[in-house]
Formats: structure tokens, sequence, C-alpha cells
């Protein structure tokens, strides 16, 4: 089924062609990634695809099949901050999240029975209790528990995994998200891949996570200098392909440059053009002039600044200690840094890791022990928060604020305009407003204004956030030839394998581990760890018969009037799903069936395949108490 087509579509920003011309069409189930570097259009592209902005011009054609619900996951969601979190989760036209809030203000007013009752049976007739637990699950899994808290209160990251949430709780079918990953932690993304994996739904996002995108997406949509490039795959396939189109590209240009040469050649010696044959050639010379004389952007950063000279002492950290309230984020802590080091941090969101690195450079201090800076370490702190300018500030301000001119490496020195070219900032550019850039655009600002310091110990808090993936790739080439120190906090999990040498490991309760490994690794011993507790778990409990479970001094927990109903209505339920499953496997055996027939049968059984998972999740859960 074709959920969207988009043709002749373009958009421009004052005299910049963001796309021209283009088309994209998104099937049902596919999961489509789109790539281009800061600035180039891309959340452009999705507010078009959402119908929040209008293209330019009349000619093009914006087509979503009728009936499919759309959900747009912003970079900067917007909500109102006098609501509460239960609010705004419960502010929906969502018939589910209806009923449920019906069901929990009756439950709340016992003085009304009739309406509890009525409440009831809606809910069973939508069979709205399997979705009460879903919205506790994603609440859950994405940190979310104070619902009574107001959205004034939050961080910018609060605000974006409550809006990822109560758009998974939407349910729409057609899912636009931009950067999805942003302001989660590592247990979060992992989740949120697991779920996006589901054949029952469609996507098409921009994310920087080369690990999403290699596990979630099977298509990479590339937008280039206007035009849109569709590669079927996963990642590592978009890199092979991509490449080969740059080679033939090259071929192409080569040969179309022989052929100008060889035309000029004709056009010297020739006589001014008097016959039919003789104009239509020098017009084709024209165009074969325009094609020659093209030539690709030169669209990667360069980043070669200098670092201070680091002595023998660095940092150290001797019993440092910090707690706020009963929250314990460091105890007794010993660090001794060496040159060279790499240090990677991981840990849930809220266990304290951007209060760490600000107790390294001072701006926060212990409780107890001592940080102690060797003198020649010069910090580069790159803050989660990023710039904070004043919007009628140039990109050329931003830049001679700090500096007029920067040394090198080699031992030349480049004025700020030449850095700033560098960095993918072109004259014009320069003189544009701070406020006129792109979220990637800012972070790479930001970026240029840190690195320019000639810093020899980075400290980078989520540095991948907003930046497109070719910058990615020239900043991990830079790290991994940067003579100082470097600490990282990432949720990229490709950067950090990338980059580090080791993890801290913030477990929580002031603990931190020193892991010497990349995440990866760390990841794959933590699933082995948890497995192995499991088992113990399973062989330590002791085996108890029915008749000595019921003599226990506690009485056993017992399923409740509407569980019990429930759980009658789920094996039902799954009954009718199972038949529904074997006949679509009946119909695989019909030797004339189509490919398009084919394809849709697999996505209805992996429908029914997940429906069925989850009823049978909740009735295993069900018959515990049973």
């Amino acid at each position: 089924m074709d959920y969207l087509t988009l043709e002749n579509v373009s958009k421009y920003y004052g005299d910049k062609v963001l796309f021209d011309n283009i088309t994209l069409h998104v099937n049902q189930g596919d999961k489509i990634a789109l790539v281009a570097k800061n600035g180039s259009g891309k959340t452009t592209l999705l507010r078009v695809v959402a119908g929040i902005e209008a293209p330019e011009g009349e000619n093009n054609v914006i087509r979503l099949h009728r009936g499919v619900r759309i959900g747009y996951l912003e970079q900067e969601p917007n909500f109102n901050p006098d609501h509460s979190i239960e609010e705004a989760v419960f502010d929906s036209d969502n018939k589910l999240i209806k009923a449920i809030l019906r069901y929990e203000k009756s439950f709340n007013n016992p003085n009304d029975p009739d309406e509890m009752q009525s409440a009831m049976i809606e809910m069973d007739d939508l069979k709205a209790w399997d979705f009460e637990a879903k919205i506790k699950e994603t609440l859950s899994k994405l940190n979310i528990d104070n619902l009574n808290q107001k959205i004034g209160q939050l961080s910018g990251g609060q605000i974006k995994r409550l809006a990822l949430a109560k758009l998974i709780l939407e349910e729409p079918e057609f899912l636009i998200l931009d950067e999805p990953t942003n302001h989660l932690d590592l247990n979060m993304i992992e989740w949120l891949e697991v779920y996006l994996q589901r054949s029952s739904i469609t996507l098409f996002m921009v994310t920087h996570d080369r690990y999403f995108l290699e596990r979630v997406c099977n298509s990479i949509v590339e937008l280039d200098e206007g035009n849109l490039f569709r590669y079927k795959g996963s990642y590592s396939d978009f890199l092979e392909k991509k490449s080969a189109r740059h080679e033939n590209e090259s071929v192409v240009l080569d040969k179309t440059k022989k052929l100008f040469k060889k035309e000029l050649d004709w056009v010297r010696r020739s006589p001014k053009a008097r016959g039919t044959k003789a104009k239509s050639r020098v017009d084709k010379f024209e165009e074969i002039k325009e094609k020659a004389h093209q030539q690709r952007s030169k669209d990667l950063m360069q980043i070669d600044m200098k670092g201070a000279r680091l002595g023998s002492k660095i940092l150290e950290l001797d019993g440092v200690s910090k707690s706020y309230g009963d929250l314990k984020i460091l105890e007794n802590f010993h660090y001794k840094f060496r040159k060279k080091e790499r240090v990677g941090i991981v840990g849930p969101n809220g266990v304290g890791k951007t209060t760490f690195l600000k107790m390294l450079t001072k701006e926060i201090r212990p409780d107890h022990g001592r940080v102690v800076v060797g003198d020649t370490v010069v910090f580069g702190y790159y803050t989660q928060d990023g710039l904070d300018l004043k919007v009628d500030r140039r990109v050329i301000d931003v830049v001679r604020s700090i500096a007029d001119y920067i040394p090198m490496e080699g031992g030349y020195k480049l004025t700020a305009e030449q850095l700033l070219e560098r960095f993918l900032f072109n004259r014009k550019q320069q003189d544009v407003f701070v406020s006129r850039l792109s979220g990637g655009e800012r972070r790479r600002l930001y970026l240029l204004t840190v690195l320019m310091k000639n810093p020899n110990f980075l400290i980078l808090d989520e540095p991948t956030n907003d930046l497109d993936i070719l910058t990615l790739n020239v900043l991990e080439e830079f790290l991994m030839e940067f003579a100082g120190c470097i600490i990282i906090v990432s949720h990229d999990r490709y950067f950090m394998d990338k980059v580090v040498e080791h993890l801290f490991i913030f477990e929580g309760d002031g603990k931190i581990k020193d892991y010497n490994s990349n995440y990866s690794d760390y990841r794959k011993a933590k699933k082995i760890e948890i497995n192995e507790q499991k088992r113990k778990e399973r062989e330590s409990t002791p085996k108890v018969t029915k008749e000595k479970e019921t003599s226990s001094a506690e009485p056993a927990r017992k399923l409740t009037y509407m569980e019990r109903k429930e759980m009658g209505r789920l094996e039902k339920e799954i009954a009718k799903l199972e038949a529904k499953k074997a006949e679509i496997f009946e119909k695989f055996n019909d030797p004339s069936l189509s490919g398009d027939e084919i394809s849709k049968l697999s996505i209805e059984s992996g429908k029914i395949g997940e429906e069925i998972e989850e009823k049978e999740m909740r009735w295993l859960e069900l018959s515990e108490f049973a």
C-alpha cells in the first residue's frame, strides 16, 4: 500500500535551494532514514511530509493515503508549560486513551458508581485494559515517573522523551521522527530500536545514530545538493552504494570534460555558426560546458587545530565524594589520568554524569576528597547546552570574539574567516545571524569555538546530538589522532565504540566501574551476566507444592473480578488469532500468489504474531496469580 507520494516538490530558503523537484514514495512497512549534511533541509523535508510546511509553487503533488494516521516527533517539541505530564499524556483523540482517562477519573470518584460501571464497560468494549499496561510500560521505559510534575519544570531532554512517549501511545501507523535518539540514554535507545523494528510500523526519520540506522531501517534516502537519492538496504548497504554512485559520477564527469575539450576545439576552429546544424552544435556545446564545469561540493569539515603541550601531571581524583541529598553521585572515587587516555562515560539519565564532568573542571566542588588539575592542562568543555548566544550576533563575530588568528598543526595560522570555511561556513554564511542557523550548524559552530582554544584535554558531553554523519566521521578521525586526553559522554554507540578505549560505568549509588573495553563489549557482557543471574535465581527458588503455598502465613495475591474476566477474554482472543494466522499460512501454499500478495500476507502475519505475543505475555502475567 502506498502511504505517501511526493512529486515535483521544491523548497527554498532565501537564495538557497534545499530541494528541487524531488520525488519520494513511502509504502506500508517501509523504514526509511533521511541523511544529509547539516543545513541541507532534512527537518524542512520532514515538516513538508508531515503537512506542517507547504512546498513551493503549484505543480507539486503531495498525496497521503486516506485514513493513515501520522505521528510527527519534532526536534524541539512544544507543550503547554502549565500542564502536568499526566495532562499532556492524556490530551489525545485516541479513544483508548480517552476511555482510560474516564476510568481513572471514575475510580477516584467512588461517589458515582453508575459512572464507574459505565467506564468499566467501555474499557471492556474497547479492550483497553491491555493498553493501560502499555501506558505504564512506555512511561517507565522512558524514565517518566512523576506524572504530576509541570511541563514548565522539565528539561529539554525530558520534554523530548515525553513527546516520544506520547507519540508511541497514540499508535500512529506512519511515524515521522526527527532525531528520536537525542536525550535518550543507551537502555532507552535499545528499547526504542526493538519497538521500531515491528512490521506494523512505517517509518520516515532523521537520525545520526549509525547503529540505529543499521538495525532499524530497510532504506536510506540521501538529500544531496537539492536532489534525493534512494538506496535499498541498511546503513552499510548505503555506504557501499553511495561510493559506487560517486565513482560513476566521476567517470561521467571525466568523459564530459573530454567531450567538452573536443567541442571547444571545434568551436574555436569553426567560423561563426550560420547553418542550422552548426547552431545546434553550438547550443549542445553550451550544455556540455555547463556539465563539464560541475564540481561536487567539498562537504567534508577539516579539523587540524594545534593542542597545547600537556605535561606529565594531568588530572587526579583523590577520594572524591559527591551527593545531593539521598542521591549519591560519587563515593570515595580515585583515578589518575594518563596521556592520550580516551574514556567513555555511560549510565542512565539522572545518575550524575554531567555533575562528574563539572567537578573535573571545578565548576562544582566535591563534598569530600580533592580534584588536582595539572598546570599545563587546558580544558575544552563541550556541554550539552551548547552555545548561549544573542540572536543578533553574526557567525564571524562569534569566532572573532575568541581570536582573529588561530594556530594550526604545522606551525601556520588561519584567519577567523579561513577557519570557518574549514568548518563548512562559506564567506556568505559567515555574515548570517546565528538565529538563522539550523540546530546542526549551531552545534558545528559551537564545536569550532571549543577547539579553537587549542585544548589538550577534551570533555565532550553529548557531542553527537544534531551533528550530521559526515561531520561525525571527521570528528571521529580527529579524536582518534588527538594527542591529549578525552572524556566523552554519549548515547551514540557507534561513536563510542570507534573513539574510546575504556569506560566509566555509572552504576548508581555513587559506584563507578572502570571497564576495559568498548560499549558493545560491555553490553554483551552485561546481557550474559543478567541471563546468568536469572538462571541462578530460577535454580535457587525452592519448588513448593500448592498445599505449602496456601498454608503460608502471608496470603497470596488473588486475581480481581475484572482480571479473571480479562484472562478469559484473552484466551478466546488468542485462539481466534491463532486460527487467523493458520489461515494465512494456508494461503502461502497457493502457487498463483503474486509478489505483492505475498508481501501483504507477510505484513498481516507479522501483525497477528505481534498481537498474539502481547496477549500471551499479559495472560502469563495474570496466570501467576490464578
